[in-house]
């Protein structure tokens, strides 16, 4: 299996992955993401690896939030099926979950034994802190394609307001928004 490359309208090339990269993409992927995996996948995925381009990515997230589940599982799955079926899905999720699973389990052993250090803690506190910085980084970057449309602008927007200052339950609030932004941009012209 070797990597293919698609032609897009930009000067840069789409590459497609192989079952074998998918695995070894997302287990990469999963060994250095602790905290915020998203900014991480998108660097990966659009930026390094060149699999998906800047809107791929943000819609394929979309899709993938509005599923039940994690976000970054979802759009591992999603990304190996988009390009390799279910083998490729399989190859997504186990690089994903396998080593962070085995770190995590290390990870909770130790934390029980030494639970109560107060360098533990503020080292929590700093690791909160990071993977803050990276979710706001990747939420910018995502927004940058956004800029040139106004409806998913206004739906985002929305969104925002209905759940974070309004403080709207969530699923109602996707409920609603999320038909109505689909709606709205398929009935628009391009």
């Amino acid at each position: 299996m070797t990597t293919e490359t698609v032609a897009t309208g930009a000067d840069l090339a789409l590459t497609t992955p192989s079952t074998r990269e998918l695995f070894t993409g997302f287990l990469a992927l999963g060994l250095i993401g602790f905290g915020g995996v998203l900014p991480l996948a998108r660097r990966m995925i659009v930026e390094q690896r060149r699999w998906l381009d800047g809107t791929q990515f943000t819609e394929l997230l979309g899709l993938c939030q509005f599923l039940p589940g994690g976000n970054i599982i979802n759009l591992s799955v999603a990304i190996g099926l988009h390009f390799r079926g279910i083998p490729g899905a399989i190859a997504s999720l186990l690089g994903l979950i396998a080593a962070p699973s085995a770190i995590v389990i290390a990870l909770g052993v130790l934390y029980q034994h030494f639970q109560h250090d107060a360098a533990l803690n503020h080292m929590f506190a700093g690791l909160a802190a990071a993977a803050s910085g990276l979710l706001i980084s990747m939420a910018l970057k995502m927004l940058v394609p956004l800029l040139k449309k106004p409806v998913p602008l206004i739906i985002a927007a929305l969104f925002f307001i209905a759940i974070a200052l309004l403080r709207l339950p969530l699923l109602p609030t996707m409920l609603v928004l999320a038909p109505l932004g689909v709606l709205i941009t398929w009935k628009l012209p391009s």
